[in-house]
């Protein structure tokens, strides 16, 4: 993943990440970390009736000059970037979500990285129940902790990849993955689904997310959750909130969206 405009000292200032990044494994994961929680996931533009762009050097001007976040291929993209940028053999998958009542198509996107001849997941973009380090394709069915959060990836009985999430101490299914690699191409009729399809989650509501040590803030639509070390509490806001909790709350200046003008 290459985009003309990426400059890897930008980036690193744009998740203010204080020391040089190395390919390894430690430095990758707190890479990943930093971006975490510097780039919302957001949807604002899908929201604005917009297909967000998969040019990269679009990507690097709306996430890293602009300061703007993204959804699943924007933000994944843009750490495939830094992955290109340092040397990491990886590539892409695409994932299906398992979280909706009916079957979905695989319209995730996450990146898979060989790191010390080991794959690791490697994915910023999944959302609320999202992982939060790197985890091994190679270390199947043991838990994980991470932070205030546990994972753990198994084999489904199609021999694909699963990625269960542990909520309210029952193990959710969040996604399955093969790992055949996708080339960046094959997402834009993903893109174009997720971005205007009126049963995607992404156009029905508004949904930003911010990662932070302690947990991660979400807003919904016109509801504000708030998740420190495990404890959730939410709130409804108003239209006219909307706006200034872009600003304040998720670093996100300027927009105007559906909930929020």
């Amino acid at each position: 993943m290459h985009a003309s405009n990426f400059q890897l000292q930008d980036y690193l200032q744009r998740i203010e990440f204080p020391h040089s990044v190395r390919a390894d494994l430690a430095s990758l994961r707190a890479v990943m970390r930093h971006q975490l929680f510097s780039i919302p996931f957001e949807n604002t533009e899908v929201q604005a009736g917009k297909v967000p762009s998969l040019v990269p050097d679009d990507i690097v001007q709306k996430l890293v000059v602009q300061r703007r976040g993204g959804y699943c291929y924007e933000v994944n993209g843009l750490f495939a970037m830094v992955l290109h940028a340092l040397g990491v053999p990886y590539y892409f998958v695409a994932a299906r979500p398992m979280f909706y009542p009916v079957r979905r198509p695989r319209t995730h996107m996450a990146v898979v990285a060989t790191l010390d001849s080991e794959p690791w997941l490697f994915d910023l973009g999944f959302g609320s129940h999202g992982i939060r380090a790197p985890m091994s394709l190679q270390r199947l069915d043991e838990p994980v902790d991470q932070d205030d959060d546990a994972f753990m990836l198994s084999r489904t009985e199609e021999s694909e990849f699963l990625l269960r999430a542990k909520v309210d101490d029952h193990w959710h299914n969040q996604y399955s993955f093969s790992a055949t690699p996708v080339e960046w191409v094959d997402f834009s009729p993903m893109n174009w689904l997720n971005a205007t399809h009126p049963d995607a989650v992404f156009v029905q509501k508004l949904l930003v997310i911010r990662h932070h040590e302690a947990g991660r803030t979400v807003l919904l639509g016109n509801v504000l959750k708030n998740v420190v070390h495990g404890a959730t509490t939410q709130r409804t806001v108003g239209n006219h909130e909307v706006a200034t909790l872009l600003r304040d709350t998720f670093g996100l200046e300027g927009l105007h969206t559906a909930s929020g003008h």
